[in-house]
């Protein structure tokens, strides 16, 4: 895990007001839950008072009320009342939840992954703006579905960043047609982000381009964007797009949230039948991904490891030297 993060760990829908919900998310057991007003609060799954898991309590006068004692956490984390001590009782400081900083945008749920938890404390120089893609805008309507894989959540990102395996994985869906051999593929860095255009042909005798001697791509071309710590996007069209969120569960399991954008089809009847071919469609192609991805040896990757990658390999070689600079960076931060 890149630590100092906003990683998506769920859907906005998923929770509704005064609901409680227990998931896992790095490795570490959590409860989300959302008071009357729809305000929302994510703490590791653990009462402070005697480890009770919080998931298995309820909402009560907008404070989440753990079953065992009935120790009560607004949602920051801060506890507000010990029954056993009387309404009167001033609560200790130290006596609180360990709660995720949250922030909602976009339909999803972000919370800042730190090994240590805040507690409701906000770093120096405060939190960064929640990644997201600049050419998606509210014009595009959305549908989305979830596919669970028994891989670590490095290996579902490289797996959208590979070229090299599309005409053979893919070759009854999205690879048919797509010649084997790889041209770059044209890749541009920035901050945060890795973009790159696929340019695949047939092997008629030549020697693939490199990277550096593919040409820049027309304006209107298919690419694919990849935001850190665990965005994704296919850019099909202006008005078509595919988005992935990569959800840590642990070191063996990702949970894929896969939504599909477009702006086509206005009609409610003909989009709903569009979105529901999208989904069929879209998890058939992930069946064929997850096959082979679960049977990766080692599951999560790193930047030196006993793998030969070659030119095609390019997007992931450039996401494994920047995964490994952030994990640096943040965590000697």
């Amino acid at each position: 895990m890149i630590p100092n993060q906003w990683y998506v760990i769920l859907e906005s829908c998923e929770i509704k007001k005064n609901q409680v919900k227990g998931f896992t998310r790095f490795g570490e057991k959590i409860v989300a839950w959302r008071d009357s007003r729809g305000c929302l609060g994510v703490f590791r799954d653990k009462c402070p008072h005697r480890g009770i898991q919080l998931s298995c309590g309820k909402v009560k006068e907008d404070y989440l009320q753990c079953p065992f004692h009935g120790f009560e956490y607004d949602t920051t984390g801060r506890c507000t009342l010990i029954p056993a001590n009387g309404k009167a009782s001033q609560v200790p400081d130290y006596i609180r939840a360990n709660s995720y900083p949250v922030k909602e945008a976009h339909g999803f749920v972000y919370a800042w992954y730190t090994p240590q938890p805040l507690n409701g404390k906000i770093p120096d120089g405060g939190f960064p703006e929640v990644p997201w893609f600049d050419d998606l805008d509210d014009s595009l309507i959305s549908s989305s579905f979830t596919d669970l894989w028994k891989a670590h959540y490095s290996r579902g990102i490289e797996n959208q960043l590979d070229v090299v395996h599309v005409p053979f994985i893919h070759h009854s869906t999205i690879g048919r047609g797509i010649g084997p051999v790889v041209n770059g593929p044209y890749t541009r860095q920035g901050e945060n982000s890795i973009s790159f255009w696929p340019f695949n042909e047939e092997d008629r005798g030549q020697l693939p381009l490199k990277p550096d001697q593919v040409p820049e791509p027309p304006k209107k071309s298919v690419y694919i964007t990849f935001i850190f710590p665990n965005l994704w996007q296919n850019h099909i069209m202006d008005s078509m797009r595919i988005i992935v969120a990569f959800v840590p569960i642990d070191d063996e399991h990702t949970l894929f949230y896969l939504r599909t954008y477009q702006k086509m089809i206005k009609l409610p009847l003909l989009r709903n039948l569009y979105f529901e071919f999208s989904k069929i469609f879209n998890r058939i192609v992930l069946k064929q991904d997850r096959t082979v991805v679960e049977t990766h040896q080692p599951q999560a990757t790193s930047l030196k490891m006993d793998e030969h990658l070659i030119s095609g390999d390019h997007p992931i070689i450039l996401y494994r030297k920047m995964r490994e600079q952030l994990k640096t960076v943040n965590r000697d931060s």
